[in-house]
This record gives C-alpha cells, sequence and structure tokens, in this order.
C-alpha cells in the first residue's frame, strides 16, 4: 500500500501543482506505474474545474464562470498538456522529417504552429462548454477530464516510444507497464460515464475512437510511435472530441 501511494503521488507530483509528501522522490519505475493514474489525475482535475464553475457560475455570467473554470484546469495542471499540444503543433506543422519535428518538439519556445492551434484548441473548448446545459457542465468536466486521459494510455500501450535517443535531455515521459495498469486505467476513465446519457456515451466513444485511429495513424506514419507532447496532444483532442460528441448528441435529439 505504501509503495502504492509513492505511484499515486508520483503521477500527482508530475501531471499536476498539487503538492506531494517529500518522500515521494522520482523513479523512472513508478513514473511507469504512474500511467494506471491518468484518468483519477483527470478526475482530481476534472472535479477542480467543476467545483470552480458551480461556485462561480452563482455571482458570474455562465461564460465567466466556464472561462474560471479553464483557467483552474490550467493552473492545476502547469498547463501540461496545453504546452505538450502547442509543441506538437509547432513539430509536426514545421519539421518535414522524424529528426526535425523531435528536434523542434523539444525546444521550449513557441512557434506559429503552436500559437495558433492554442488559440483555435482553447475557443473550442470554450465554446463547446458554453453550449451544454448548465446542469450539465459539472459532469461533464469531470467525465471529460478523465476519459480523454484513457486515449493516451492506450497509445502508450499499442505504440512505441519514439524518440531515437531515450537519454536525451526531453521530458520523461511514462511508458507501458503492466496489464493492470491498463484495466485499472480503463476502469477509472470510464466511471464518471455513468453519469452520462447512453445515448451522448455510444457519440463519444464513436468519436473518440476515430481521432485516436486517425491521430495514430498519422504520428506512426511521422515518427513511428509516441512522445510526452504526442501525449499532451492527444489527450488535448480526445477532450475536444468528448465534448463535441456530447453536443453531437444533444443536436440530434433536437432534431428528433
Amino acid at each position: 500500500m505504501k509503495n502504492e501511494l509513492k505511484i499515486f503521488f508520483t503521477a500527482l507530483m508530475f501531471y499536476t501543482r498539487i503538492p506531494v509528501p517529500k518522500s515521494t522522490g522520482y523513479s523512472d519505475e513508478n513514473l511507469n506505474k504512474a500511467t494506471r493514474y491518468f484518468p483519477i489525475i483527470g478526475i482530481i482535475v476534472g472535479g477542480i474545474a467543476a467545483l470552480v464553475f458551480y461556485a462561480f457560475h452563482f455571482i458570474l455570467p455562465n461564460e465567466v464562470a466556464v472561462l474560471f473554470s479553464m483557467v483552474a484546469t490550467i493552473y492545476i495542471t502547469g498547463a501540461f498538456h496545453e504546452d505538450g499540444f502547442a509543441d506538437f503543433c509547432d513539430g509536426f506543422g514545421g519539421g518535414y522529417t522524424k529528426e526535425k519535428i523531435l528536434n523542434i518538439m523539444k525546444d521550449s519556445r513557441i512557434g506559429t504552429y503552436g500559437a495558433v492551434g492554442l488559440v483555435l484548441m482553447l475557443g473550442m473548448k470554450f465554446f463547446s462548454l458554453n453550449n451544454i446545459e448548465i446542469n450539465q457542465i459539472p459532469i461533464i468536466l469531470v467525465s471529460a477530464h478523465a476519459f480523454s486521459r484513457i486515449i493516451p494510455v492506450i497509445m502508450i500501450y499499442t505504440t512505441n516510444y519514439s524518440r531515437m535517443d531515450a537519454t536525451s535531455k526531453t521530458k520523461p515521459v511514462g511508458k507501458k507497464g503492466s496489464a493492470f495498469s491498463l484495466i485499472f486505467a480503463l476502469i477509472t476513465g470510464l466511471a464518471p460515464l455513468y453519469f452520462i446519457n447512453w445515448g451522448a456515451i455510444l457519440a463519444i466513444l464513436v468519436i473518440c475512437t476515430i481521432i485516436f485511429l486517425v491521430f495514430k495513424s498519422y504520428v506512426v506514419k511521422r515518427i513511428d510511435g509516441y512522445t510526452g507532447d504526442v501525449l499532451g496532444a492527444l489527450q488535448q483532442l480526445s477532450e475536444i472530441g468528448f465534448y463535441t460528441a456530447y453536443l453531437i448528441h444533444i443536436q440530434l435529439l433536437t432534431w428528433t
């Protein structure tokens, strides 16, 4: 149990700004095992966003409450996945070879592709959430953050790590662990969907599966696998896919 707590705290330390005990330390082994806690980290981050939205929507317009909830997720994660998404856009937008793409993604500076990508991605989140019923936004936030973190886990388990030099000065990233870790991540990531309409769940599964398959095919073709930035970009795209699928379901209901 003590070691399992260390693994959980490793996930919390690596993927959020939430303080953890100093005794947690760091090891590649624990980081790899921490993959199983991706969706739980999503539940925590989504839960914080839901609380922020719920608190502010009583005293502020819905749009402002949504914006505050987004700011909360960015702050609590240190813009970890947003940074990965921007690096992904810069690397795949400006690189023509595997080596060039990987080198660009290592650069901490943001380029035109990354800046445009971030604006569009954040805009998609903002407008999508603003078109969801107010009483559904909290559970959608929790569910989307949890579910969207399943997809990178599946990527890790079905694709190879792409860095040509694993010892290069890049961000550490979790790698494939045990079958138990995958099953645990799937169960915890899917659990919040219990509170969502079955029709919406079907739409979410279809849309996010398409996103995953197209995205995986694209990155494998370009760089033969994944990196930490690729996983971050996939999480962000899956989160947007979740909101979009839910809105598609709502739109279809209005037509019937």
